[in-house]
């Protein structure tokens, strides 16, 4: 069993003893997508693969925040605003825009990509160092800034 799944798994148990009916659901759905990933792929999922599922479970939380607040739903976006806050907890501390800056800049030189066609190449490169720590999808774009200029 993975680190991080481990703490999470202890987190629940001490959730349970507090009655924090809030975190103990939160923590629930995650041990539910990351055992459904390990049913889907027949395997035990390790530190990557749980960090991933996190990921994109805050992922979620973020677009669901974003909807809900443009519809009005204030009941809804405190939800998943706690909820968020609760899954940011196993999350590694985010890179700041200088780092995201360098680790673009090494991954491009280190690939020796020189245009938009080497983009998936500057991705994987950067997706083990960033993966949870940076928004994907800006990096994505400060990729297609340098590789166009």
């Amino acid at each position: 069993m993975s680190e991080l799944k481990k703490r999470i798994t202890e987190d629940m148990k001490a959730a349970m003893r507090a009655k924090e009916k809030d975190l103990l659901l939160t923590i629930r759905n995650i041990l539910a997508v990351i055992k459904q990933q390990e049913v889907d792929t027949r395997e035990d999922v390790d530190d990557t693969a749980v960090l991933a599922i996190i990921d994109k479970l805050a992922k979620q939380r973020r677009e669901s925040i974003s909807q809900f607040s443009e519809a009005g739903r204030d009941d809804l976006v405190a939800q998943e605003e706690l909820e968020l806050g609760f899954i940011q907890t196993y999350l590694p501390e985010p890179l700041s825009d200088t780092e995201v800056k360098d680790l673009v800049a090494d991954a491009i030189a280190s690939t020796g990509a020189d245009s938009m066609k080497d983009m998936g190449k500057v991705m994987a490169h950067l997706k083990p160092a960033a993966q949870g720590r940076a928004d994907m999808g800006k990096i994505s774009g400060m990729i297609k800034a340098a590789l166009n200029s």
